[in-house]
This record gives C-alpha cells, structure tokens and sequence, in this order.
C-alpha cells in the first residue's frame, strides 16, 4: 500500500535499534544499558505516584514537569526556565532538529557518529554535510570552523567512546557564535566533562542529556535539554505544537526519584568505569586495538578476525554486542560494559572464537 505514502516516506532510511533478544538469559551487551537497576528510591517513588489502586493514572501528567525540572535544574547548578524535558533524549534532539537546525545553510555533523543525526534531518529535511573523524576516531574542531548552519554532535562520541575535552568542546561553541550548537551527552558521566558550565556563557549552546545511561532509566525514556531559555523556550514551542503531555506521571516520579539520589548514581557510575577498564584490559590481551572511551562502551577491532563473524559466533551463545555494516567501522564491534560476570562470559566466549 505504499502508493498511500507521502513523498518524504519513500526517501526515508529509519533509524534501526540494537536486538532486544527474546530470550530468558541472554548476556546482552548491544544497547549499552546500565547493568545495575536503578536507585531504590525509583520503584518507591513509582508505587507512591500510583497509589493504592492507580488512581493517579485517571488524570493528565504535569504537561511542564514541574517537580522533575526544579529537581535537575538544581542536580546542574540551573534555573527550570533552562531545562526542557521529553520522551528520551531522541524525542528532545528531533525537537531541536525542528526548532533550532533547520536553517539555509547545511548543519554539521561527524560521520562516523550518533546513525539518528541523518534521519533526523531528512525526516524534518535538513541539509547536512557529514564531517570525517581522524584516523583516531576524534573529532578535529578545527573541522567545524567555517560556515555552517548548526553543529550537532556526541561528547562522548558514540559509537567511538572517544571525548573531546571540555576546553575543545569551548573552542567549537565559541567558534560557531551565529548558529546552534548541540552537544549530546548521553554518555558524559562515564568520564567526560559535561558542556553545561559553558551555558551562561554562550547563548547558542545546547546540551541534551538522558536517563536511560547513567540513570538506569532506559525503560522510562526521560530526557533533556539544557540551555539558555530562548533556547528552550523555541523546543517547547515545538513539543506544544506536537504533544502537550509529553511525559507521563511514573517516568517523572522516576527521574525526579533518580535524580535526588545523588549518592547512588555516583556509585553506579564508578562500578561502570571500574568494569570498563577491567574490560579493556582483558579484550587487549586478546589481541583486541581498543579506542580510548569514556562512555559504557568500548570500541573493539581486532585485526586477524572479521567483526561480523566474531559477532554472529557470539550470538549463537546468546552473547550479543553491536556490529556496525558501515564504512571504516565495519571491523569494529561495540561492546557494551555489562557486569563483571557479564563480561567474564563474553571474554571466555572470545578466547575460544579467537584460536
């Protein structure tokens, strides 16, 4: 029935998901999920919004989140009027796409990168130019210095790893003074400098931030924008032309809980980074070259085994890491930080696929 579709429909490549396996036990290091549930105080927080008998449920959510928003803007060191919250962090940066990047002149972007920055921008058509990494997989700043009209890009990069630091990340803003600049951040607390101390310094600045990483909210889809309020003000413009409700009552008991627990995300964060380097360590003993990262993931190529092949023998044990069919990373894998346990199967696994 494709003759119904409207002409964008046909032109459209969608974004496609890592595997959620439909299975009982799987060691499920593609999506890059937080091994650890989140701070008890979510599922608290969760049954005290429902009520005794979810009576809550029969009324509309806070359409401006209220609670939730003085909650993060207070975690920052912000105002609420800086914070903008939607449906994940996906549904905020396909705002900014609409609010804040459509513009005469094409944005930038890397080209090994976020795979949604282009279906964003033909979804809402908006020209891009797609910028090359070095052979190190960093972003070169001095690539994003010329005319342009908006610069979107992961800090940690993703699926690299690789972080620029926070001076870089304040030499591209303040280089870009008369276009937008979006820094997504889904990774940042993994061991990168988060951009939001540079917001009140530079109006053109936005930082987008989740809960689905660090937070171990993935299930909820909670995220967020931070910025100057023109800024903000322009995404909810957008959001209440689209959909005036847009998080319902648990996800923003949920974050608001996560969010005030402070203690508990540290800790989590520091058992991922602790994992990651033990992780690194055990894949370069076996032979594995390992980009630098700074986010729950680390990116592997090992150079006398095809990626794909690695992956498909992984699978059949029903370990299951994310391959990419794409140029200059088709040998790559990207490997998600799960549990020690987690990743002492994966690694055992790979000692017998490698010999």
């Amino acid at each position: 029935m494709s003759r119904f579709w409207s002409d964008i429909v046909h032109r459209l490549v969608p974004y496609v998901p890592g595997e959620q396996p439909a299975l009982a036990h799987p060691v499920k290091l593609n999506t890059n999920e937080n091994p650890y549930p989140p701070s008890p105080r979510v599922p608290e927080a969760i049954r005290a919004e429902l009520g005794e008998h979810g009576e809550s449920l029969r009324r509309y959510s806070d359409p401006v989140a209220k609670r939730l928003r003085a909650a993060v803007a207070a975690h920052h060191g912000l105002r609420a009027d800086q914070v903008f919250v939607g449906n994940g962090s996906d549904e905020v940066l396909a705002h900014a796409f609409q609010a804040l990047l459509k513009h005469d002149k094409p944005i930038l972007f890397p080209d090994i990168s976020y795979s949604f920055y282009p279906t964003y921008a033909r979804l809402y058509e908006v020209e891009f130019e797609t910028v090359p990494l070095d052979d190190k997989f960093e972003i070169r700043v001095d690539d994003y210095l010329k005319p342009n009209g908006g610069v979107i890009f992961p800090n940690p990069n993703a699926p690299t790893g690789h972080a620029l630091s926070l001076a870089e990340v304040e030499r591209l803003v303040a280089g870009n003074p008369d276009v937008p600049v979006i820094v997504d951040e889904a990774y940042v607390d993994f061991g990168a400098e988060s951009a939001i101390a540079l917001i009140d310094r530079y109006p053109n600045l936005l930082v987008v931030h989740t809960t689905s990483k660090s937070r171990s909210l993935a299930g909820m889809r909670v995220g967020f924008a931070f910025g100057h309020a023109d800024l903000i003000d322009a995404l909810n413009r957008v959001k209440d032309s689209f959909n005036s409700y847009p998080l319902d009552r648990l996800a923003q008991a949920a974050a608001t809980a996560a969010y005030e627990d402070d203690a508990y995300f540290k800790s989590t964060c520091e058992r991922v980074i602790a994992s990651r380097k033990r992780l690194t360590a055990a894949l370069e003993t076996l032979g594995f070259e390992i980009v630098p990262s700074a986010a729950n993931f680390v990116f592997a190529k090992h150079p006398k085994h095809d990626a794909a092949a690695i992956s498909a023998k992984l699978r059949e044990q029903e370990i299951f890491v994310r391959h990419f069919n794409a140029p200059r990373i088709n040998q790559h894998l990207r490997i998600t930080v799960g549990t020690d346990a987690e990743c002492d199967t994966l690694v055992e696994a790979l000692k017998a696929i490698l010999v």
